[in-house]
């Protein structure tokens, strides 16, 4: 089964008639099914979280983020797609990012810009899988930014949400490609001295979250650019632990210094600026642990900012 099941009702509130008066619920699935939008897909699953220890929660995370993204004023160029949910059943977590990959496939080669909801962060294996086999890679370096805490580079038997990265490193490998991995928001403390090892002998350029204050948002902006200008496609992953923990607690790890919110929105919005942008994935939402929706709403947010971006509308 390839098709994703259509799970989620957009609802929300109405003002009346005009573009005026638009929002996200509006804008969903009103253009024709082929027309290049922004397409929503969601992959429901922990089963990657549960596989690296952490705490479960994330299979709710799509509808939590569609419900909190509803809401939110929509300008009238933005046209939005939800292509459904791809859910992991019976804990068979590699059929799911098979399925996955073959979604996001679909939606690349039908012109989207596909944004997936997780889902832990082992959604990002298969989010790959699905740009390496679109023809918008085409033998194309793909480069792979990552916003979060952790390299998310364990060597493992089994794939969990730690190993995904890892994975792509050794596909590439074996395709006969480099590895163009590049991490903004890195924990000292959350990674082990191996873990920085295995970055340092794969090439991987990074920032610490430390690095990464609202007074060096000019370094993180060219640390940035220098990472777009190496490669030919961007896959954009938003793992939202880079975040505090007080901005972002519904997350599986929750974040004890973490990379400020307007710093995280400049860098989305300068890489939606990109024509390099292929594919984006947010993930790590735990609705569980969600207090008063903070971290649905920032994730919804930055989705928001990458969308509209994307379509062309810019504020004065």
């Amino acid at each position: 089964m390839t098709n994703p099941t259509i799970q989620h009702t957009w609802t929300g509130r109405d003002d009346g008639p005009g573009h005026e008066h638009r929002r996200w619920h509006h804008a969903v699935n009103t253009a024709q099914a082929g027309t290049p939008g922004i397409a929503i897909l969601g992959f429901r699953s922990d089963e990657g979280v549960r596989r690296n220890k952490g705490r479960v929660g994330a299979v709710d995370g799509p509808a939590s983020i569609r419900s909190a993204l509803a809401p939110m004023a929509a300008p009238a160029e933005l046209l939005v797609h939800d292509l459904g949910d791809t859910t992991v059943v019976d804990g068979n977590l590699e059929d799911g990012q098979e399925r996955l990959g073959a979604v996001v496939r679909q939606a690349l080669d039908a012109g989207h810009l596909p944004v997936i909801l997780g889902g832990g962060h082992e959604t990002a294996f298969g989010t790959y899988t699905g740009l390496r086999a679109s023809q918008v890679t085409d033998e194309r370096r793909i480069g792979i930014i990552n916003l979060d805490a952790h390299f998310d580079l364990r060597a493992e038997e089994i794939p969990s949400s730690g190993t995904p990265f890892r994975q792509v490193a050794e596909t590439e490998r074996a395709l006969g490609h480099g590895f163009n991995y590049t991490v903004v928001g890195i924990s000292q403390p959350g990674n082990t001295e191996a873990l920085f090892q295995t970055a340092r002998d794969l090439g991987v350029k990074y920032l610490l979250d430390e690095e990464c204050t609202e007074s060096k948002t000019e370094q993180v902006r060219q640390f940035t650019q220098d990472f777009i200008d190496s490669v030919d496609v961007v896959y954009l992953t938003i793992d939202l632990d880079v975040l505090p923990a007080y901005v972002a607690p519904g997350v599986s790890a929750p974040a004890s210094y973490g990379v400020p919110l307007s710093v995280v929105l400049e860098v989305c919005r300068q890489l939606a600026r990109s024509p390099k942008l292929a594919v984006v994935d947010v993930v790590e939402l735990n609705p569980r642990f969600d207090v008063d929706s903070r971290t649905a709403r920032t994730a919804s947010r930055l989705i928001h900012t990458i969308a509209t971006e994307r379509s062309g509308h810019r504020h004065a």
